[in-house]
């Protein structure tokens, strides 16, 4: 769809959408080591099912000509795209941030276990 609809979007728009895309992807990947938990497959189907195209589509259905004629709020619709854009990011951003923290603990608890399984007991006299 980004790709379908580059011409019609400004081109910070493309650049931040495929940003988006980026990062769920990377979020994805990161089931290839563990199954994604519940808040990141929410997250990303949320993303990818609705957020995004919803974004792109209600600006795509703005009139070319009102595209950069600000709102009484003071905000055109291309700079409110651009926010929304900027907000979607953070949270993919931030879903990332936690699956790879996730990724840490996990490695962090192993190495625990490890320890404590091949360095004997401090119940050992």
């Amino acid at each position: 769809m980004i790709n379908a609809s580059a011409g019609r979007l400004p081109l910070r728009a493309v650049v931040a959408a495929r940003r988006i895309t980026d990062v769920l992807a990377e979020i994805v990947d990161t089931s290839e080591i563990r199954p994604l938990d519940v808040y990141a497959t929410i997250s990303v189907r949320g993303a990818v099912g609705d957020y995004l195209p919803t974004t792109l589509r209600t600006y795509l259905a703005v009139d070319e000509d009102l595209v950069d004629v600000p709102r009484p709020s003071g905000t055109t619709p291309t700079q409110s795209l651009l926010e929304q854009l900027d907000a979607l990011e953070g949270s993919a951003v931030a879903v990332l941030q936690a699956t790879q923290a996730q990724d840490v603990d996990a490695l962090m608890t192993q190495g625990s276990f490890l320890r404590t399984k091949f360095s004997g007991s401090d119940l050992d006299l």
